[in-house]
């Protein structure tokens, strides 16, 4: 009986150490979320990184223009254009983020926050894009209304985001709020539908090449990490989006939810920018750059 007695007290322990424990890391997270310090610290790390992926983005693009300089705005160039241009916003708005949420009307945070990631979806679709013309052209496809598509949705997209924002600024709506994260949750959705579409059959297609084709396994894996990250990224945004729109635990709109933001943008912006910027290095060839189409 005395066996079972102690057994029991030792159970009993170690439950509530484990409780304690619970409780201590959950006071941990609601510390750090509540320290202005740490709500600083955070978002200033944010900033640098996103820094050092702008900084990377805008030394490819001037290597490739360096390399390439007769040719006007290609599509490579304006991918890595648009990767620095939304990174480097993204850094400034996170160096002055407790200013942002000071700004009034409340839609010019909204704006502030949102519109890279606006932004984020016209440059990852410019992949989609090139992905898709070299896709139909190697079947002997016309490409012309690629482009056009290509456009009209990014205008669509913006003109439906732009025109909730007037109206938010207009009358605050709590509902009309829920819609437009909703809304850039179906974006990104239609987004990683995208990537997994036209990358997969470009995938595909390059796996019935000839085995002894140039470069047919490098641009194998290339096209093959390039989906899966940009699928993957779109697709926990999508989910992440939804949360945020009906979960005030998931808001990332707030300043006293740092780790939470930190997890987030490291997760679908930061490591899926610096992978693909990482994978895509590689310089156009100086001659003969029939894949590498001028943007018109």
């Amino acid at each position: 009986m005395g066996h079972v007695g102690g057994g029991s007290s030792v159970g009993l322990v170690q439950s509530a150490v484990k409780a304690y424990n619970l409780r201590d890391a959950s006071n941990w997270w609601h510390d750090v979320n509540d320290s202005p310090l740490w709500q600083d610290r955070i978002f200033h790390v944010l900033a640098l990184l996103y820094g050092l992926v702008a900084i990377v983005a805008l030394v490819q693009l001037i290597r490739i223009q360096l390399r390439v300089p007769e040719y006007g705005w290609t599509t490579q160039k304006v991918f890595h254009f648009l990767n620095f241009v939304v990174n480097a916003v993204r850094a400034a708005v996170f160096v002055f983020r407790r200013q942002v949420q000071k700004l009034h009307p409340e839609i010019v945070r909204h704006i502030l926050l949102d519109m890279p990631s606006l932004a984020f979806f016209t440059t990852y679709a410019l992949l989609v894009l090139f992905w898709a013309e070299i896709y139909y052209q190697a079947r002997a496809v016309s490409t012309d209304g690629l482009r056009p598509s290509f456009f009209t949705i990014n205008a669509v997209v913006y003109v439906i985001q732009i025109a909730m924002w007037l109206i938010l600024w207009w009358k605050p709506i709590p509902v009309l709020l829920i819609l437009s994260k909703m809304f850039f949750a179906g974006v990104s959705l239609f987004a990683a539908i995208g990537f997994l579409l036209y990358g997969g059959r470009l995938f595909l297609m390059l796996q019935r090449f000839p085995v002894e084709s140039k470069g047919r396994r490098k641009k194998l894996q290339e096209v093959g990490y390039v989906t899966t990250i940009c699928f993957t990224c779109f697709l926990v945004r999508c989910i992440m989006m939804c949360f945020n729109a009906f979960d005030n635990a998931a808001d990332l709109d707030v300043l006293n939810h740092p780790i939470l933001n930190f997890i987030y943008y490291l997760l679908v912006e930061i490591l899926p920018s610096s992978l693909v910027l990482f994978i895509l290095r590689k310089l156009p060839p100086k001659r003969g750059i029939t894949q590498y189409h001028p943007i018109r």
